[in-house]
């Protein structure tokens, strides 16, 4: 599979650490130049809430690479708090990371994409997007954002030539997940850790999610669009 992605050019948010720092690595061991951003700790220094900074470093990107194949949309943040506790600041203030900044991403993508007849953009979604997620409901309800922007934006976009999917998480090994362990611990009243040992039976990588991005950015997906891809070791399926 090495160099699949040789010549082609790559946008990730969120890039810094964790899922995106790893999606960066693994596109960029295929061979293509990625272009890292985040809001602090990368080259390209970005905050997804502005529209028009967003908008530049797309249109940037494309310039001075003469191309944009792939965009990751991946800057996202977390809180632990129940819906009836949650102030309208919060809520907006997550969504205008998790929701409002990756449908900014995507847009001026596929702009850029659409015109070239060709592209595909990944973003990164979660289980949490496709089913109940108490005490970290404002994250799920974006998440849920996320999947419907991402099979809207499939169907607008298939006739020009451009794939939208998602993939949908379970809990992994990133520092989102470890920096809430204690809260989600001392909220349900047992170890977290046992409860996703429990339920998906293990916390996924970071680099696993990698490569199926890394999938749905290659060629390997050429009929693949509007999807939500789950990677949750059966934590979706399980029933209790």
């Amino acid at each position: 599979m090495s160099g699949e992605l040789e010549g082609r050019v790559a946008l990730v948010t969120g890039a810094g650490r964790g899922i995106g720092a790893a999606v960066a690595a693994a596109l960029e061991r295929e061979g293509a130049t990625v272009v890292r951003t985040d809001i602090a700790g990368t080259d390209v220094v970005l905050d997804v809430r502005d529209e028009a900074a967003v908008a530049r470093v797309v249109a940037e990107t494309a310039e001075q690479h003469g191309r944009l194949d792939i965009v990751v949309p991946n800057a996202g943040v977390a809180f632990v708090k129940p819906l009836t506790e949650t102030s309208l600041a919060e809520w907006r203030e997550l969504m205008a990371i998790n929701l409002d900044g990756v449908f900014v991403t995507a847009r001026e993508a596929a702009k850029v994409m659409a015109q070239a007849g060709k592209g595909s953009i990944v973003n990164i979604a979660s289980v949490t997007g496709l089913r109940s997620a108490p005490l970290i409901g404002a994250y799920g309800a974006s998440k849920h954002g996320v999947v419907g922007l991402t099979k809207t934006l499939g169907a607008e976009l298939r006739d020009f030539g451009v794939r939208v999917n998602c993939v949908c998480p379970g809990f992994a090994g990133t520092d989102m997940v470890s920096s809430h362990e204690q809260e989600l611990t001392d909220a349900i009243g047992m170890p977290v850790q046992d409860v996703i040992n429990a339920r998906q039976g293990r916390l996924g990588t970071a680099e696993e999610i990698a490569d199926t991005v890394l999938f749905l950015a290659s060629d390997r997906a050429s009929f693949c669009t509007s999807g939500a891809y789950v990677m949750d070791g059966g934590l979706y399926g399980a029933l209790v």
